[in-house]
């Protein structure tokens, strides 16, 4: 008799199997926030893994890029819970052919992203391995009634991207194939490069947030867009137990992507390109108001939240159809 296979299953089914062995109130969210015992701050965890040839390699990341991506990665988690980076944790599995250039231009790169965002690099562990990966956990805080959870979304909240989509899938499709790249300016050729090999965790949410006071964070869902916006906004729903609305001409993605390579694959890079480490918020269009003029010229409102179970991607705020999004179109592990 076949026994299942993880490839059989697929990344969502093994974690759907795994559940049952977690604390059921601490998980479903971006990070863990573990009970405040005596008041004060909670403590926030999450932990992310880089693997070589999955997550990076040497033809699209530098040493001190992974590094970099490595800690963004955890912070972009921490910022989707609302909380502080304290630090992190570093497990390295290596093998021992690697250069020590490269790991410690890995530390380098980890180091300048905790300098520029906070935190420090509070230990961890090494290892022999047979392929390159690093597995980060972070430590963070928050306050108890500022903790942003993914299953607060309600029907008639907009839905607000605090950033491009589709820039990071941009840019290493650039790295990958820089023949592609003839027709763009070199100046975005850069731009979206960069976007891939250095983005940026959107800390600077967490105290905007604090800030803008028509925020109830008891009705505010969010998490970050890592594996892509699609798939964010699906979570949130799925988290929530409604639906969504999303408006096409309102995605937010550089003006160049669309002349570059064409309206469909533009739509697929921004929806399922994924590593663009934004932040989708689930709030009310008084509050989203207020906060958008703070969160700079890329962010939009990009949809609004539903009673009804789809996620639709519609030509016009008001059309009746469109087409439902699915799981499928993102990437999955297995």
């Amino acid at each position: 008799m076949h026994q299942p296979t993880v490839a059989d299953i697929g990344e969502l089914g093994l974690l759907r199997r795994l559940q049952p062995f977690c604390a059921s109130d601490l998980i479903g969210d971006d990070a863990a926030v573990l009970p405040v015992n005596g008041g004060g701050a909670a403590t926030v965890i999450t932990t992310d893994v880089l693997v070589e040839n999955v997550h990076f390699s040497e033809r699209t990341t530098s040493a001190q890029d992974v590094g970099w991506r490595a800690i963004a990665a955890n912070l972009s988690d921490l910022a989707a819970m609302g909380a502080v980076p304290i630090g992190v944790t570093v497990g390295l599995c290596l093998p021992g052919t690697v250069a020590v250039d490269w790991v410690e231009g890995v530390y380098k790169g980890m180091d300048a992203c905790l300098k520029t965002y906070g935190g420090s690099i509070l230990g961890g562990d090494v290892c022999r391995s047979f392929q390159t990966s690093l597995a980060i956990t972070a430590l963070g805080y928050v306050t108890p009634e500022r903790i942003i959870q993914r299953n607060r979304a309600q029907p008639g909240q907009v839905i607000v991207a605090t950033g491009y989509h589709g820039a990071s899938r941009a840019g290493l499709e650039l790295l990958l194939h820089p023949e592609r790249g003839q027709g763009l300016a070199d100046a975005d050729q850069k731009l979206l490069t960069r976007f891939h090999q250095r983005p940026i965790p959107r800390l600077d949410i967490v105290s905007l947030l604090q800030d803008v006071e028509t925020v109830a964070f008891d009705a505010l869902a969010g998490m970050d867009s890592s594996d892509g916006l699609a798939n964010a906004v699906l979570h949130l729903c799925q988290a929530s137990r409604v639906g969504a609305r999303l408006v096409r001409s309102r995605l937010p993605m550089p003006s160049v992507l669309e002349p570059w390579v064409g309206a469909e694959t533009a739509l697929d890079w921004c929806l399922y390109g994924g590593e663009d480490f934004e932040l989708v918020l689930c709030l009310s269009a008084e509050a989203a108001l207020e906060l958008l003029p703070q969160l700079g010229p890329n962010a939009a409102v990009i949809g609004t939240i539903e009673a009804a179970s789809e996620v639709l991607l519609v030509e016009e705020p008001n059309a009746d159809t469109g087409i439902t999004l699915t799981w499928d179109g993102g990437f999955q592990h297995f």
